[in-house]
């Protein structure tokens, strides 16, 4: 085999099949204008220093092929005149990302392009929209080229501090310096619990891929969806807030982010079947009009590197890495606890429960080792069939990914956010987490034609988090008078 040509992982293979052909979106904010020539000169210097967005696709799909990059093919700045645009530049940049989704990447080239939007909107004052296919990597790889190319905005000269995260080891602290007997039977009772969890959760994604699927209500698709256009809408709360609400109930991130979720989708499914008033022929919200037993679930990616925060670009890169470039993710399927709570901590409570159990399983990186036997065995089409019949049968993706701990810039142009996203997908609905700074970024991709109005979510996200803060408060358990005032100042 050639130096120049490189075999695609079978992941890769899998996500660059039909059924499967997922492209990533990630939508950059800027605090100023967007020079494109400074974009083009930077890009026209460092590509080639890069495999992935160096290459292209093989006609036969399995390699990736190293290719002279012709920087703009891939650069697109539209000439847009403010005055026609106005005050609707939210809407003008969300209908362009959308009609990008219907626009195949053109794979006689690298599997990626970049778009400038000098327009104003009511979080940025441009926006960049970076898209690529992902079979070129996961989230934690696009995040850590992203990283290689900004510099703190505080620090013009140094690079972004990389949020290296450690995985959390199960043994509880306080069995730890126990006695030997007492240990051992401890080890014994994880040993079997990780067993027990792993074939329960083997066995229900069986019975997903054969028979189970999710109950038809307003937010799930079929397999239409995949082909059709998606929106994308954002919302940017408060990183400090959630991580408040963490240390408090001692609980994590992700388990806050899934509980908000679960009481976000439980008030939108109510309000969505609010009952028709047949005299006045207006809506009236119900108390509680969703059914009972209601199966909603969520397809959860897990990235099965070691270390499971941004790595180094560097590192990344590196032959035989741990924590190399690449698809290193497999997904969990995770039921959510939906129904109305007259108290929301209850929704954090259910969460904490589920994550617990997924932690305790081993379920994503033995199925990672299956789909990848599969797609080596019997090709990339049966395993991504495989995939997809599972993501029919769930309502909504989720993902979360770490972004940098302080304000970034590039090449002089400070980022005011980062939205990440995907689309070609089989589900109307993917919630994508993403922090940067001190904000976390909620980024929602839905199918119009099931979920018409993805701000909707976004406001049921911001209300839901807003309403743990302030149960939180009316039970006291913010003893801290600063903790309070800043509780007192979000909820007015």
């Amino acid at each position: 085999m050639a130096k120049e040509e490189e075999p695609l992982s079978p992941m890769a293979r899998m996500f660059q099949s039909s059924g499967t052909d997922y492209c990533t979106v990630i939508i950059v904010g800027f605090k100023t204008k967007i020079n494109p020539d400074v974009i083009l000169d930077d890009l026209k210097q460092n590509v080639s220093k890069h495999p992935r967005i160096s290459s292209k696709l093989a006609e036969d799909g399995t390699r990736w092929i190293k290719t002279q990059v012709n920087v703009e093919d891939h650069v697109f700045v539209p000439d847009i005149d403010p005055d026609e645009i106005g005050d609707q530049g939210d809407k003008f940049v969300d209908d362009y990302i959308s009609r990008l989704t219907m626009l195949p990447l053109d794979r006689s080239r690298p599997l990626w392009d970049i778009h400038i939007l000098n327009v104003k909107t009511s979080d940025a004052e441009a926006i960049g929209v970076i898209r690529s296919h992902h079979s070129l990597g996961d989230g934690m790889s696009r995040m850590s080229l992203i990283m290689a190319c900004t510099h703190k905005s505080s620090d013009p000269e140094a690079l972004p501090t990389i949020p290296i995260l450690k995985r959390r080891e199960n043994v509880s602290h306080g069995l730890r310096n126990t006695g030997w007997f007492l240990s051992s039977m401890f080890a014994i009772y994880a040993t079997v619990r990780l067993i027990w969890n792993t074939i329960v959760d083997f066995l229900l994604l069986l019975s997903t891929v054969l028979f189970l699927k999710d109950t038809e209500t307003s937010l799930k698709g079929g397999a239409e969806a995949e082909s059709n256009a998606k929106r994308f809408s954002h919302r940017i709360v408060s990183l400090d807030d959630v991580r408040l609400i963490k240390d408090i109930m001692d609980v994590t991130i992700n388990d806050v982010l899934l509980g908000v979720t679960q009481a976000a989708l439980s008030r939108y499914l109510n309000g969505a079947h609010d009952e028709t008033n047949e005299n006045g022929g207006t809506s009236r919200p119900v108390l509680n009009n969703i059914p009972c037993n209601i199966r909603v679930r969520a397809g959860v990616l897990v990235n099965l590197r070691s270390e499971i925060g941004v790595q180094p670009l560097a590192d990344m890169m590196a032959k035989d890495s741990k924590c190399r470039w690449g698809n290193l993710i497999n997904i969990v399927v995770l039921p959510l606890s939906i129904g109305l709570e007259t108290d929301p901590l209850v929704y954090l409570s259910k969460a904490k429960s589920t994550m617990d159990q997924k932690k305790n399983s081993l379920h994503a990186p033995i199925l990672y080792l299956i789909m990848s036997f599969i797609v080596s065995v019997f090709g990339a089409k049966i395993g991504a069939a495989l995939f997809n019949r599972l993501l029919l049968s769930t309502t909504a993706f989720i993902s979360n990914v770490n972004g940098p701990t302080e304000e970034i810039s590039l090449h002089g142009h400070p980022i005011a956010y980062i939205a990440p996203s995907v689309y070609g997908h089989a589900q109307a609905l993917l919630i994508h987490f993403q922090s940067y700074a001190d904000k976390m970024v909620i980024s929602i991709a839905v199918d119009p034609t099931i979920i018409p109005d993805p701000h909707k979510l976004c406001d049921a996200m911001e209300e839901s988090l807003k309403s743990m803060k302030i149960a939180l408060l009316g039970k006291g358990l913010l003893i801290n008078e600063q903790v309070s005032v800043r509780v007192n100042n979000m909820c007015n």
